[in-house]
């Protein structure tokens, strides 16, 4: 009986630890579970070394590895590692991660360690899986390039390479000589970029000792500091006096621009000029790595705005005596690819020296010049040492025997640091071999036929006859033709930079803008198989009839203009939507519109609806300013109650989602007869 007894206690005692254990356990795994939520919704915000220091504990104790390898390795990359990403892309397939991106990211991880066999078999799988076209042109081109980088390795500059006395663990790049001083990018500031777990990027200037030993790093300039900001990568004009530099990924929700733009200061006394943004960047993408051409004429600089080749290209625009630039104009498929194209600089001779992974290279960024042989763009690697299997950029020339690089590669001091270059005086004309062949951005005896086959078309996809339609090739006005039965118009011929404009116009429809570019369209050289290739593109333009209470929104091609929080003025990238308006109403003068704001759910509901009015109010006063007359526009605000998603009072969202409800929209409410 006592030997029951104690068998009984023993039980109940068991029973408890086990109880105890599966309860530890079953709080272990759920707070390992609120751990990967808290890391994914860090991740949703871009603080992508917040994310490694988060998930990093998690992969290493096993948890859910197809998805905490995954994004440990889509940090290193977006946030310019992607060399330590190779490993977790790895796992994460191993492991079960179904992503077929995975296997693209994880050959260009593969090609930044110098693992060329792995980058070109994930590169093989993954066209085997229906990738998307963007991605499929770029690995199919990777591919292409892969089987250069033998020869490529062989190829030699004879130039001396040294790593400046004034680099640390810190991020150094994007030399700039101006006088006796050396200008460059460091990460110094107090606040920490939550994207890569360094300070915030700023200029700092520098005597020089020699040209390989900094002085004393000091603060380029008190007005180009803005706290919590990155700025760096400085273009100066010939004679010193303005600078354009690149500022953005503040992180702060009331940007009026969220990624990278342009800005320019100008000399004023001994300090310079309040920074102001450049019109020609553009406030939705990524506009930096400015460069000035040899006579100051013409502003060089990368983008991944709408319409280019693909990642970041590379753009030039002319600037007048006034001072002002002209409209950005891509350089074409000879120097910018499907990948990124970045950090141009001009020499005196005229030549371009830029960064590349798109052409054939080592691994990350390599260094290429591009020059003109009469009507032909030769494009050449810079060869070893100036590359490396790292990212090799920021190349400026102080003359034409020496001059600076930035480069991540193994034996510097921890993040991007700059080098010190020099050629030996017997060649001063070109201080690389060429020993492997270059890289000509052109085809011998390939030819692309490019024609464009215009329908005009209904909402509902029907053809429309009849239509009067007027073209502009180029700026210049040509014949202006009709649609016939199909819809269509007579078949063009198109150039490899052509732009046309179209006008069209029919009773009882609204007149229709629209604009076939050729930008990013032409087909890489590299990639045609036929001596003769025809390419017909096919346009369609969308006219509708005019009826009250339509949306036009969607039509033609106008985006919601998107507010700040608690703000009610027009924001940089809304005033481009408003122009598309005001052309609207400049071409259907019979029309009469109704601008509808609305507020995200934060905030009372009289507060927001007296701010949605002030909103549209202020979207008004924008259009009248410029010629409209304001009986033809009516701003009403409608608070907080036309959410177009769950974010109402009580449910936690993403300050994008409540974004997306602090917004004008556009109906038309009145069509008088002409």
């Amino acid at each position: 009986m006592k030997y029951a007894k104690q068998k009984s206690t023993l039980r109940l005692i068991i029973n408890s630890f086990l109880g105890i254990s599966f309860a530890l356990c079953l709080l272990a795994c759920q707070g390992d579970e609120f751990k990967l939520k808290k890391a994914l919704n860090s991740f949703d915000k871009g603080e992508y070394e917040l994310v490694i220091q988060q998930l990093k504990p998690l992969a290493e104790k096993g948890y859910q590895l197809d998805q905490t390898s995954y994004f440990i390795a889509e940090s290193y990359r977006l946030s310019n590692r992607i060399s330590s990403a190779l490993p977790y892309y790895q796992t994460a397939l191993s492991k079960g991660n179904t992503d077929n991106t995975i296997r693209f990211n994880m050959a260009f991880a593969a090609k930044a360690t110098g693992n060329y066999t792995l980058a070109q078999s994930a590169l093989k799988d993954f066209l085997q899986n229906k990738p998307s076209k963007s991605l499929k042109l770029k690995a199919e081109i990777e591919l292409e390039n892969l089987p250069q980088v033998s020869e490529l390795q062989k190829k030699t500059s004879p130039v001396g390479v040294q790593s400046i006395q004034g680099n640390t663990p810190m991020a150094e790049f994007s030399a700039r000589k101006l006088g006796d001083e050396l200008i460059i990018t460091s990460s110094r500031k107090q606040s920490i970029y939550k994207n890569n777990g360094l300070p915030y990027l700023g200029l700092y200037k520098s005597s020089l000792k020699s040209p390989v030993e900094l002085g004393t790093l000091n603060l380029f300039s008190p007005m180009i500091d803005k706290e919590n900001a990155n700025e760096g990568t400085p273009a100066f004009s010939k004679d010193g006096n303005t600078v354009v530099f690149a500022r953005g990924n503040t992180g702060k929700n009331k940007d009026l621009s969220p990624d990278v733009d342009l800005y320019i200061s100008r000399r004023n006394g001994n300090d310079w000029s309040v920074p102001e943004r450049l019109a020609i960047s553009d406030s939705i993408a990524w506009d930096g790595s400015p460069a000035f051409s040899s006579d100051g004429k013409t502003l060089y600089f990368s983008s991944n705005r709408r319409g280019g080749k693909g990642g970041l290209d590379i753009y030039r625009s002319p600037m007048d005596n006034s001072g002002r630039f002209g409209r950005p104009i891509n350089l074409g498929s000879a120097i910018n690819t499907p990948g990124d194209e970045i950090f141009p600089f001009v020499s005196e001779d005229g030549k371009l020296y830029f960064s590349s992974d798109g052409h054939p290279s080592l691994g990350g960024l390599d260094l290429f010049v591009a020059s003109r042989n009469e009507n032909e763009i030769i494009i050449e690697h810079l060869g070893v040492p100036m590359n490396s299997i790292s990212d090799d950029f920021g190349i400026s020339l102080v003359d034409s025997l020496s001059g600076y690089f930035s480069s991540n590669r193994a034996g510097g001091k921890g993040d991007d640091d700059i080098y010190y270059f020099k050629s030996p005086a017997s060649n001063p004309e070109r201080w690389w071999t060429n020993e492997a062949p270059p890289v000509v951005a052109a085809t011998e005896n390939k030819i692309v036929q490019y024609f464009l086959q215009t329908e005009i078309i209904d909402p509902s996809g029907k053809p429309i006859d009849s239509v009067k339609v007027s073209i502009r090739r180029n700026g210049q006005s040509i014949d202006p033709g009709y649609s016939n039965k199909k819809g269509r118009l007579e078949i063009m011929d198109l150039g490899e930079n052509d732009q046309i404009d179209f006008v069209c116009e029919k009773e009882d429809y609204l007149i229709k803008r629209s604009t076939f570019s050729m930008e990013g369209r032409e087909i890489p050289a590299r990639l045609l198989k036929k001596e003769i290739t025809d390419t017909t593109f096919v346009w369609q333009i969308v006219m509708d009839k005019a009826e009250v209470g339509k949306e036009i929104t969607q039509l033609y091609q106008i985006n919601p203009i998107y507010y700040n929080l608690d703000r009610a003025e027009i924001r940089n990238d809304a005033s481009e939507e408003l122009e598309k308006i005001v052309q609207f109403l400049r071409d259907n003068t019979n029309v009469s519109i109704e601008l509808g704001s609305h507020t995200d759910s934060r905030g009372s509901v009289p507060y927001n609806q007296k701010l949605s009015q002030r909103r549209a109010e202020s979207a008004v006063r924008y259009i009248v300013l410029r010629g409209i007359d304001q009986k033809r526009i009516k701003a009403k605000g409608y608070g907080e109650s036309q959410l177009v998603n769950e974010c109402a009072d009580g449910v936690e969202c993403s300050e994008e989602m409540h974004q997306q409800n602090r917004r004008t929209e556009f109906k038309i409410t009145e069509i008088k007869a002409e």
